[in-house]
C-alpha cells in the first residue's frame, strides 16, 4: 500500500472494512503493535506449499483488471528467487548482537489480496515470500509489517498474517493521524521507528515505489505492481 498511491488508501480500507464485517464474529481480536536501516539495493529456494493458496485465483480486483494471476506468480517467484541468496548471506553474515530485520508491505507483496474476493478471509500468501520471512525469522530476524491499512482493521490483519503461517514481531498501520500523510512518508517515518528500536533493516519489500522510497533499509526488493494496477 502508497509516489502517491492513488487509489491505495481508500480502496484498501474499503477491502479491509468489508473483511471486518463478514469475519468479525468469528475472529479473535489481538492486540499487538511492535514497531524497528540505509539505502536501495535489489534479490532462491523451495518453498512450503501454501496453506490456502489456490491453484488458479478465484478472481478479484486483479481479474477485472486482466492481470493474469499465473503470470503474476511466476514473476513474482523470480524476483523472490533473485533477492534471496543475498539476503541470506546477510544473515549469515550478521555480527553477534545485531538485531536484524525485515520489513514488508502487506497488499500484493504478503497476501494475494487482489487477486481474490474481498470476502476472502484469511487471504492467501504468497508462498516464496512467506518463505523468506519463515527462513529469516528462524535465523533470529524479526518481521515487521507496514501497511497502509487502516488502524481500524489492526487485529484482522494480524490475524490473517499469522493464520496463512507469517510470523508477525510487529505490524504499523495508519492511525488517524497518518491518514493525512503521504503514503512514502508514513512508511518511511515507521521504519525509522523500527530502527530507533535498535534494529537493522536488511531488506525492505514492497510492490510499490512507495513502499520502498526514503532509505531506511539495506537492500529493497521490489515485486511487480504492473504500474500501479496493484494495490
Amino acid at each position: 500500500m502508497r509516489s502517491s498511491r492513488r487509489t491505495r488508501t481508500p480502496r484498501t480500507a474499503a477491502v479491509g472494512v468489508a473483511a471486518a464485517a463478514a469475519v468479525l464474529t468469528l475472529v479473535p481480536a489481538t492486540a499487538a503493535q511492535a514497531a524497528p536501516a540505509a539505502a536501495p539495493a535489489a534479490v532462491s529456494a523451495p518453498a512450503p506449499a501454501p496453506a490456502s493458496a489456490s491453484a488458479s485465483a478465484p478472481g478479484g480486483n486483479a481479474a477485472i483488471l486482466g492481470i493474469d494471476y499465473a503470470t503474476w506468480q511466476r514473476e513474482v517467484a523470480a524476483v523472490v528467487d533473485a533477492a534471496r541468496p543475498a539476503i541470506e548471506q546477510r544473515i549469515a553474515n550478521s555480527p553477534a548482537g545485531e538485531k536484524p530485520a525485515l520489513v514488508l508491505d502487506i497488499d500484493n507483496t504478503s497476501l494475494e489480496t487482489d487477486f481474490h474476493w474481498f470476502w476472502t478471509y484469511p487471504t492467501p500468501a504468497i508462498a516464496k515470500v512467506r518463505a523468506l520471512t519463515q527462513y529469516a525469522h528462524a535465523r533470529g530476524v524479526a518481521v515487521f509489517f507496514v501497511t497502509a491499512r487502516p488502524g481500524i482493521i489492526h487485529s484482522l490483519t494480524e490475524y490473517n498474517l499469522k493464520a496463512v503461517g507469517y510470523p508477525v514481531s510487529g505490524l504499523y498501520v495508519r492511525d488517524l493521524p497518518d491518514l493525512f500523510e503521504e503514503v512514502s512518508t508514513y512508511k518511511t517515518a515507521k521504519r525509522a521507528e523500527i530502527e530507533a528500536r535498535g534494529y537493522t533493516i536488511i531488506a525492505n519489500i514492497g510492490n510499490s515505489p512507495t513502499d520502498l522510497v526514503g532509505g531506511h533499509a539495506e537492500r529493497t526488493v521490489k515485486l511487480p505492481d504492473y504500474n500501479g494496477k496493484l494495490s
